[in-house]
């Protein structure tokens, strides 16, 4: 299993670290034409307005648009895939919703289906706005979606990667050989 992960700016070497961890082959991506035979592709956190700015830059944008696979996205990449950046996910996100740096917190989160928390890791966090029927809700906190799937769409108002937990990118991963199996 090939998984890309955008590595422009933010957390792309602890995505790495992690999908490592659970035996995936990952490829830090800097290029448009490293998409093309990749798996999955993960959009890590960092700051939304320069992960744009370089990825348009670097014609990435484009690149993950045209993208056909799984694509899990993180705290700036949630945002990055919502309808006003990307568009590839029906919702809308508010940048930096629960504060600025000095009000980053950490949260148990239930998981869909699950009986132990999961902590949330939550740094100038987006907070969703507005989503479409077809979002599914996989995990809230204080009853605001905080973990959604649409379709081949994962994203997680909050930084998976930052804890020893790895739930989070097994849900990525699961979706990434389903994906696998209907191709081949």
């Amino acid at each position: 299993m090939k998984i890309g992960v955008l590595a422009v700016q933010g957390n792309f070497r602890e995505h790495g670290a992690m999908l490592r961890r659970l035996g995936a082959d990952v490829v830090e991506v800097r290029k448009p034409e490293q998409v093309d035979d990749l798996d999955g592709l993960v959009v890590p956190g960092g700051e939304s307005t320069t992960f744009m700015r370089l990825m348009r830059l670097y014609g990435l944008d484009e690149a993950v648009q045209r993208f056909g696979g799984p694509v899990f996205g993180t705290c700036a990449g949630m945002i990055v895939l919502d309808r006003r950046h990307l568009g590839l996910m029906d919702l809308e996100v508010d940048r930096n919703a629960y504060g600025r740096q000095v009000a980053s917190f950490e949260a148990d989160l239930i998981l869909q289906g699950e009986v132990d928390p999961l902590r949330g890791v939550f740094i100038r966090a987006p907070r969703l706005r507005d989503r479409g029927a077809d979002v599914e809700v996989l995990a809230e906190h204080d009853g605001e979606p905080v973990l959604l799937r649409e379709g081949r769409f994962l994203v997680a108002a909050f930084h998976p990667e930052l804890t020893e937990d790895t739930r989070v990118h097994e849900l990525f991963l699961d979706g990434v050989r389903e994906a696998m199996s209907v191709r081949a």
